[in-house]
C-alpha cells in the first residue's frame, strides 16, 4: 500500500505519518513509499488509541505554555477571569490577537480539540468558547452593531454635503440614469445598444449578476443654436431579477432618471410593478422603454394597457407617462430614447448639479475580492473629484488609499470627475454596496475616531453565519429546515441572495443559512457542512482541490451556479422535497362479498354485489367487518359473468381479484377508492 493512501485511510498527513509513526513503534523510513500490506493493516488498527495517546501528551505539553502566558496577563488560577467579545465568526488570528496569546497557542488547542485550521481561517462562537474555557478565558457573545443607524448616518452625511453646497460652486453635471424591468425584458441589451459592446456575452443566460455603471457621448442637438453637441449620459444596469430588490433599491437611490424597460411580448410582470414602487419612492423621472416591438407577438396596445392598469398612462392616450417603442436588438429608436432621456435631464437640470472642486464624495455600486488585486470596488462620484492618492473613508473609518483608477472600459484614469462611475483599486478592506464612500480631510482624525478592531470587524461581518429565524410555539420546533452554506464571489450577490431566501416563508418548511461569506469553497466549509449536514451553495466561486477531496471523503454536497435564479429555483426544489405529499382520495364504491373462490397467500378471489357507487380495476380498497376496518388491498383484476371488465356498476354482481394479506370473509364490506398521491408546490 502506498504511504499517502494509508494517509488518506487514517484522514491524515503523510508528513504527520512519517512523524508519527517511528514514536508508535513502526519504523518504514522517511522516504518510504510503499508499506507491506501486513504492516499497513497493523497500522491501521494500532493507529486510533495511539494517537489519541498522543494528542493527550500534547495536551499537557502546551497546557502549561498556555497557563503561564495567561497568568502572565492576570489570568491565572489566582485572579479573575479575563472576559474576550467574540463575534459569531472569527479568524484564528483575530481570535489569539483577542486572547493576547501567540497563533500558535491558539492553533494547537485548536489540534488538542480535533480542529485542523490555519492562522486565516474562521472558527464560529461555540468553538471560540470551548478553546477560551480550555485557555482560562470567559468568552461572551460581541453585542451587535447597529447597522441601520451607521448607515443612516452615512445617508444623511451624504444628503447634509449635497445640500451644503454654496450655489455658487455648483457646476452641471452628467445625468444619472438607472435600468430597471424585468429579468429578460432586455436592459442590457439597451445598454449593449447605447454602448456599441458586447456585454450582454459575458452574463450568464442573459441575466446581468452584479450592479454595472457605464458612461456614454450621446449626440443632441441643441435648440438655442440648432448645434450637435456631445453630452455625457451615465447608466446603471440594475438586474432585473426579483432576488436583486435591495440592490435596485439602492440603485434608485444614486440616480436621476429611471428607464423602467418593458417587454412588448411578455408584458408586465411582478419585478416590473416592484421597480415602480422603487422608482416613486425613490421620486425619480421615468420614461417606459416598450422593447421587442420587432418580435411578431409583440402587442404595444395591450402592453400600455397594462401599463395603464397600474397607474401608468401613455402620453398619447391622454397620461403623463412617455412611452418609446424600440428594439433594442435590432436598434430601433434607441436615438429618440436618449433623446427623451436628455429631456427629461434638463427639465430637473437645477437639481443635476454638483461642485467637482470640492473632496470627492460617492456611492459604492458594486464591490469584490479580486484574487490578483484584492479588495476592488466601483465608486459612482456624485460630488468633488477623486484623485490618484487620496485617502479613502466610509463612515469615519479608514479605508485604504486610491492606488489606481479605471474607467468602465477598463482604462486607466488620473481623476474622477461628478457622475462618473470608476473601479478603484487600493481598499485594505471591501466595502459595502450601498456605502458612502469620501475622501477625508484628515486621516488623523479618522484614527482618533477610529475603534482598534473597527477594520477587523469589517473583514469578518460579511462571514459571519447567520441563525434562522425563530418561529412561535410548537410549530416552529417541527417545522422542516433545508440547512445551506453560501459562498459568494461579491457583496452585492451575497446580499441579494440571501435577501431572496428570506422571503422563502412557508409554515412546514424553511432555509437554514448554516453560514455565509466571500471566496472559493475552502476546508472550513466542509467541515461545517459535515458537521450540520448542510449542502454548500457556490455562486461564481471556485473549490479548492484539497476541499473537494475532502468533500468526497466526507459526502458533502457542493453545488455550483451561475445564474442567480438557478440557485433560488434548486433551493425551492429541495424545500418541496421536505414538504408531506397531499394525498387526494375519491370514494368510488361498496361492494357485499357473498363468496369465497380461491385464497392465496398475497391475494383472494370473491364475489360479490356491488351495492353503492361501482367497482373499478386497479384501485384500493378497504375491509370493513362489523363497521370496523379489518384490513386493505387493492383491486387487479375484476370479472363479470367470467369476462374481463373495466367496471362494474351497483347492482351488478363481479369477481374480485384482490391483493391483500388480510383475511375476508363472506358478508363483508369492501370500500373501494381511487388514491393520488399529489406532490406540493410552494406558492413563492
Amino acid at each position: 500500500m502506498n504511504v499517502s493512501e494509508l494517509a488518506r485511510q487514517l484522514n491524515t498527513t503523510t508528513t504527520e505519518l512519517y512523524h508519527l509513526l517511528p514514536q508508535f513503534g513502526f519504523d518504514i523510513g522517511r522516504k518510504a513509499v510503499k508499506v507491506d500490506d501486513r504492516v499497513a493493516y497493523k497500522i491501521q488498527a494500532a493507529w486510533p488509541p495511539l494517537y489519541r495517546k498522543w494528542q493527550d501528551e500534547q495536551k499537557a505539553k502546551y497546557s502549561l505554555n498556555a497557563n503561564e502566558a495567561l497568568k502572565a496577563q492576570g489570568a491565572g488560577e489566582g485572579a479573575e477571569k479575563k472576559v474576550i467579545q467574540v463575534p459569531p465568526a472569527i479568524t484564528v488570528r483575530d481570535f489569539a490577537s483577542r486572547l493576547n496569546l501567540p497563533v500558535t497557542t491558539v492553533i494547537r488547542e485548536l489540534l488538542k480539540n480535533g480542529i485542523l485550521a490555519s492562522l486565516n481561517e474562521r472558527i464560529d462562537y461555540e468553538t471560540a468558547n470551548i478553546i477560551g474555557g480550555d485557555l482560562g478565558v470567559k468568552i461572551e457573545p460581541e453585542a451587535e452593531k447597529k447597522n441601520e443607524e451607521i448607515d443612516n448616518t452615512s445617508l444623511d452625511r451624504l444628503k447634509d454635503i449635497l445640500e451644503s453646497e454654496d450655489k455658487k460652486n455648483l457646476e452641471p453635471r452628467p445625468p444619472v440614469v438607472v435600468v430597471m424591468g424585468h429579468v429578460d425584458h432586455g436592459k442590457t441589451r439597451l445598454l449593449d445598444a447605447i454602448r456599441k459592446t458586447n456585454v450582454m456575452g459575458g452574463e450568464a443566460g442573459g441575466i446581468t449578476q452584479h450592479i454595472g455603471a457605464y458612461q456614454v457621448m450621446v449626440p443632441f442637438k441643441n435648440e438655442t443654436g440648432g448645434k450637435i453637441e456631445n453630452r455625457s449620459l451615465t447608466f446603471i444596469d440594475t438586474p432585473g431579477h426579483e432576488a436583486f430588490t435591495i440592490m435596485r433599491s439602492r440603485g434608485a437611490k444614486v440616480a436621476d432618471i429611471a428607464i423602467l424597460v418593458v417587454a412588448a411580448d411578455d408584458g408586465v410582470q411582478p419585478q416590473t410593478k416592484e421597480a415602480v414602487k422603487i422608482i416613486e419612492a425613490a421620486k425619480l423621472p421615468f420614461l417606459v422603454a416598450l422593447n421587442k416591438i420587432d418580435k411578431p407577438e409583440a402587442d404595444v396596445d395591450r402592453v400600455k394597457a397594462q401599463l395603464a392598469e397600474i397607474g401608468l398612462q401613455a402620453e398619447e392616450w391622454g397620461g403623463k407617462t412617455v412611452i418609446v417603442p424600440i428594439s433594442a436588438k435590432a436598434g430601433m429608436n434607441i436615438d429618440k430614447l436618449l433623446e427623451m432621456v436628455l429631456l427629461l435631464a434638463d427639465i430637473d437640470k437645477e437639481k443635476i448639479v454638483s461642485n467637482p472642486n470640492r473632496r470627492a464624495v460617492g456611492t459604492i455600486v458594486e464591490s469584490h475580492i479580486d484574487p490578483q488585486a484584492g479588495p476592488v470596488a466601483t465608486l459612482l462620484v456624485q460630488s468633488g473629484t477623486l484623485r490618484v492618492g487620496e485617502n479613502l473613508a466610509i463612515n469615519f473609518a479608514l479605508y485604504g488609499r486610491v492606488k489606481a483608477l479605471k474607467n468602465w472600459k477598463g482604462e486607466f484614469a488620473k481623476i474622477a470627475p461628478p457622475s462618473m462611475p470608476v473601479q478603484i483599486l487600493g481598499f485594505k478592506v471591501a466595502p459595502a454596496v450601498g456605502d458612502i464612500l469620501e475622501v477625508p480631510e484628515s486621516v488623523k482624525g479618522l484614527e482618533k475616531k477610529l475603534k482598534p478592531s473597527y477594520l477587523v470587524q469589517e473583514k469578518s461581518v460579511i462571514t459571519q453565519p447567520i441563525q434562522a429565524a425563530a418561529g412561535e410555539g410548537e410549530e416552529a420546533v417541527a417545522k422542516k429546515k433545508y440547512s445551506i452554506i453560501i459562498r459568494a464571489d461579491v457583496l452585492g450577490s451575497l446580499e441579494a441572495i440571501l435577501g431572496a431566501l428570506e422571503r422563502m416563508i412557508h409554515p412546514e418548511v424553511g432555509v437554514d443559512v448554516v453560514a455565509k461569506g466571500l471566496g472559493s469553497v475552502t476546508d472550513a466549509e466542509i467541515l461545517r457542512a459535515a458537521a450540520t449536514g448542510a449542502h454548500i451553495l457556490g455562486f461564481h466561486v471556485p473549490i479548492a482541490p484539497k476541499a473537494e477531496l475532502m468533500a468526497k471523503q466526507k459526502g458533502v454536497v457542493i453545488k455550483h451556479y451561475k445564474i442567480i435564479y438557478d440557485l433560488l429555483g434548486d433551493v425551492k426544489k429541495e424545500l418541496e422535497k421536505l414538504l408531506p405529499p397531499e394525498i387526494l382520495r375519491e370514494e368510488l364504491g361498496k361492494i357485499e362479498v357473498l363468496a369465497i373462490f380461491r385464497t392465496e397467500k398475497k391475494y383472494q378471489i370473491v364475489g360479490g354485489r356491488v351495492s353503492e357507487g361501482r367497482a373499478e380495476n386497479n384501485v384500493k380498497t378497504r375491509i370493513m367487518r362489523n363497521r370496523e376496518q379489518v384490513g386493505s388491498g387493492e383491486v387487479v383484476e375484476l370479472q363479470a359473468g367470467r369476462q374481463k371488465v373495466k367496471d362494474a356498476l351497483a347492482g351488478q354482481e363481479c369477481g374480485l381479484k384482490l391483493q391483500t394479506k388480510d383475511a375476508v370473509e363472506v358478508g363483508d364490506k369492501i370500500e373501494l377508492y381511487y388514491e393520488e398521491i399529489k406532490e406540493r408546490k410552494l406558492g413563492f
